[in-house]
C-alpha cells in the first residue's frame, strides 16, 4: 500500500475512534511510524487529510448514487441499496459525528457535503418514484418529498444518535428504521414483505 493510502487509512481509524478534533497529524505519523515531515509531504495538515477521506467516501458511494438508467430492481435490491449506503456511512462515521462544526471549519467540505446530500436525495426520490410507478408505493408527491427528508436525516444521524445514548452504532438498526419509515407508504403486499424483512434485520 502506498504511503498516502496508509496515511488515509490510519487517519480514518483514529478519527473514527477518538473523534477528528482529538487527533493530531503528529499522532497519525507516530501511529504509522513515519516522520511528521513524511506525512506533511503527502498532506499539508489535517484539512487536506479530511478532504482526502471525503473524496474517498464520495468515490465509494458514487456507483450507488448513479445506477444505470436501464437497470431493473427487485424490491430486495432497494433494501440492499440502503444497507450498502449505511455501511459506508458507518465506515466514515467521523464525518457525521459533528457535521455542523466540521463543515463550518472547512468550507470545501461544506460545499462537497451539500452536493453529496443533493445527490443522495435525488437518488432516493428516483427510487421511490419507481416504486410508485410499479404500483408498490402509494403516496402523493408532497408526502414522498417529506419521506426523502426523513430518510436522509435518519441515514445521517442515526448512528451518532446510537452512540450518544450509549449503544454501539449498528448499521442494521439504521436500515430497520428507514424500512419502517417507508413501510406505511407501501401497498399491502410489499408492505408486509418490507415489515417481515425489517424484523429479520432487527433480530440479526
Amino acid at each position: 500500500m502506498k504511503t498516502r493510502d496508509r496515511i488515509l487509512e490510519c487517519a480514518l481509524l483514529l478519527f473514527n475512534l477518538k473523534g477528528e478534533p482529538n487527533v493530531s497529524t503528529l499522532e497519525i505519523a507516530n501511529e504509522l511510524g513515519i516522520s511528521p515531515g513524511n506525512l506533511y509531504y503527502h498532506f499539508h495538515g489535517k484539512e487536506p487529510l479530511i478532504l482526502g477521506l471525503f473524496e474517498r467516501f464520495q468515490a465509494e458511494l458514487a456507483p450507488l448514487l448513479s445506477p444505470p438508467e436501464d437497470v431493473q430492481l427487485d424490491v430486495e435490491d432497494y433494501w440492499l441499496f440502503l444497507h450498502l449506503i449505511v455501511e459506508r456511512l458507518a465506515h466514515y462515521r467521523f464525518l457525521f459525528q459533528d457535521l455542523s462544526n466540521l463543515t463550518s471549519r472547512l468550507p470545501k467540505l461544506e460545499r462537497g457535503m451539500r452536493h453529496w446530500l443533493n445527490s443522495l436525495k435525488r437518488t432516493l426520490a428516483e427510487l421511490l418514484a419507481q416504486l410508485q410507478i410499479d404500483g408498490q408505493l402509494q403516496s402523493d408527491t408532497q408526502a414522498l418529498g417529506q419521506l426523502v427528508e426523513q430518510i436522509t436525516l435518519t441515514l445521517l444521524f442515526s448512528l451518532d444518535y446510537q452512540r450518544i445514548i450509549g449503544r454501539e452504532g449498528e448499521s442494521r438498526l439504521v436500515v430497520y428504521q428507514v424500512m419502517m419509515l417507508v413501510a406505511p407508504h407501501l401497498a399491502e403486499e410489499p408492505r408486509y414483505a418490507a415489515e417481515h424483512l425489517a424484523q429479520r434485520y432487527l433480530e440479526h
